[in-house]
């Protein structure tokens, strides 16, 4: 059996109480097993954020917590389920339509870890008596001269630190990712040795209260969405749009749009026209920019560390690889970010995560809000 200790702890495995987040997936049941297997005094807990019924009359939270129990039974520890569907709602889903409304993409995951997962999940553990709470999050909290730091998963396709940039050292102090050092393959390995009933269940995809369900017909039923048109940077109308909010910068698919010549890109949105902007190529100068300004700074070490200008990685999307860049200044709340290679279709309100190596690990030291952007290559005349 292993002995491995989490970062922090004081106790010997026997003594530590370590809940885990269960959701009903493979990862938070492997995290379960290996952590009941290490010797630690483990309990399953399983956060309820949506309520609503599919077409068969059934939660799809029931069914998840039904996977839960299976888990938890099978490992022979005891399981709990909490209610956060008011939180997630007023704190999570509320801002998510806010910003559909404006015209924006938003990214609820980040706002959940946030606000529910390592907020009132967190301290719900605690209040439990909890030494701990275990999440199946594919990162990991690594103490680098007695400091608790976020960094990167071994998993570089599965790596979740993008959607924990708001993490507090304070709270990685209470946290422990206990498979966020494995592959994917391996977990999925573990799954099996410890025979889960979850081990062959297919990863969630997509934000967890849509589904599988259509995405446009879900948003419908609660915001009003205008349809409107598609426009060439000179005006040229091209068709019509179901939605300003329905489309983010560089998207390709799902425009309508056809006729000969290269395929058509979103370039722009004027949301006070309800106008989406659109240009041919998927190299066009429109998409293209060198630097950008965020707002709504969060550090995990709570202050900015370090002398100005500082350089560091950044990704201003999920899926993108780590960028060069140069963090130049921060004042009035915002900072501004010079990339060393241009980059392609930066959106308004999605996430800039910064990273940077400190002793072979790859830390993520937070991020922030893109609020604005630079002058685009097509503006600049390139």
């Amino acid at each position: 059996m292993s002995t491995a200790k989490i970062p922090n702890q004081k106790k010997s495995n026997e003594e530590t109480t370590v809940i885990v987040g269960m959701s009903g997936g493979v990862d938070s049941s492997v995290c379960a097993a290996v952590l009941k297997e290490q010797g630690y005094n483990v309990i399953g807990m399983f956060m309820k954020n949506w309520e609503e019924q599919d077409e068969n009359g059934v939660c799809q939270s029931s069914k998840e917590y039904a996977d839960v129990i299976s888990v938890c039974e099978k490992l022979d520890i005891p399981y709990y389920s909490v209610d956060f569907v008011k939180e997630y709602r007023d704190n999570v889903f509320q801002h998510f339509l806010d910003e559909y409304e404006a015209g924006f993409t938003p990214n609820p995951d980040i706002l959940c870890n946030r606000e529910i997962k390592f907020k009132v999940f967190l301290n719900k553990a605690l209040e439990l008596g909890a030494d701990y709470l275990a999440t199946g999050h594919y990162c990991q909290n690594i103490l680098i001269d007695g400091e608790n730091h976020l960094v990167k998963g071994n998993d570089p396709g599965k790596d979740q630190t993008y959607f924990l940039y708001t993490m507090k050292k304070e709270k990685l102090e209470h946290v422990h990712f206990p498979i966020g050092h494995l592959p994917k393959t391996e977990v999925r390995k573990l799954a099996e040795k410890f025979d889960l009933s979850t081990k062959h269940k297919k990863d969630s995809t997509g934000i967890c209260f849509i589904g599988e369900r259509n995405f446009k017909n879900f948003l419908s039923n609660y915001i009003q969405i205008k349809p409107g048109k598609f426009e060439t940077l000179s005006g040229e109308e091209v068709g019509e749009h179901t939605g300003s909010a329905y489309y983010t910068i560089g998207q390709r698919k799902g425009l309508g749009l056809g006729g000969p010549g290269a395929p058509w890109f979103v370039v722009g949105k004027d949301t006070k026209r309800n106008v989406v902007i659109v240009e041919r190529g998927e190299d066009h100068p429109a998409l293209f920019f060198d630097e950008l300004w965020a707002d709504e700074i969060s550090w995990v070490s709570g202050e900015f560390k370090g002398e100005l200008p500082l350089k560091c990685k950044a990704k201003i999307r999920y899926r993108q690889e780590d960028q060069d860049c140069t963090i130049t200044k921060i004042e009035d709340g915002e900072l501004h970010v010079q990339f060393d290679q241009a980059q392609r279709a930066v959106a308004l309100r999605q996430s800039i995560v910064f990273y940077t190596q400190v002793q072979g690990h790859a830390v993520c030291l937070g991020g922030a809000m893109i609020s604005r952007a630079g002058k685009s290559h097509y503006e600049q005349g390139q």
